[in-house]
């Protein structure tokens, strides 16, 4: 597939790395311009690109910014985007890094958040698993203990493209239901970075409670 990826920090790199030597044709770009990524370029293969050309033809769009910096970004890839492309968002809201946003904190769920700012749907994965373990874990189909990866949105086939490429990476996609469920998966739930197999994550979906812990809150 062809995909890009905006954001080379920690999850971005990851899985410009792990896409890349999948066989994907990857697109990556950052705020601070293509030539800043000519190492990461060189090492995966991976094309270094600007925020518009990351996201422009491609099937997949991989949104991994800070919160704070989402709601210019409509404007950077306004009219590349393909009406096709399945856009998915790998953020988590930390006020401290941040500072408050006011919907989130009133209840918005993150993702909900994004896809408003953006204009268009996402689908919310890869939010959970800390980069390394995204790096390093990936495991067979089958393979006992095989790390599952929580993933929301609204639209069943957009979903579906994400799961695929979850299954790829080495890891269980479970589905959590539409954007309006997705703060089941946010920080400070129990799924988050706790590297759970399937049934696991999924007891741990059903017992996450709506109210965010004051660590989480600005």
């Amino acid at each position: 597939m062809k995909i890009g990826i905006i954001g080379a920090g920690h999850i971005g790199g990851t899985l410009t790395r792990r896409l890349k030597a999948l066989g994907h044709d990857v697109s990556v770009a950052n705020s601070r311009g293509p030539e800043t990524l000519a190492d990461l370029a060189k090492e995966t293969g991976a094309r270094a690109a600007t925020v518009a050309d990351a996201a422009r033809e491609k099937d997949v769009v991989i949104v991994t910014i800070p919160e704070k910096a989402v709601p210019k970004l409509r404007n950077e890839i306004q009219g590349a985007l393909d009406a096709k492309t399945v856009v998915v968002d790998t953020g988590n809201y930390y006020p401290k890094r941040d500072g408050q946003i006011a919907d989130i904190e009133a209840g918005t769920p993150e993702s909900k958040w994004v896809a408003d700012q953006l204009g268009r749907p996402v689908v919310k994965a890869f939010n959970t698993i800390y980069a390394q373990h995204l790096l390093e874990r990936g495991k067979p189909a089958g393979a006992r203990d095989r790390i599952a990866l929580p993933v929301a949105g609204d639209d069943p086939t957009a979903k579906a493209v994400v799961m695929r490429l979850i299954d790829e990476l080495g890891f269980d996609g479970v589905d959590t239901g539409g954007l309006a469920d997705s703060w089941r998966q946010e920080p400070g739930t129990p799924v988050y970075g706790a590297d759970l197999d399937a049934e696991r994550a999924k007891r741990a979906l059903a017992d996450a409670k709506s109210e965010r812990r004051p660590e989480f809150r600005a």
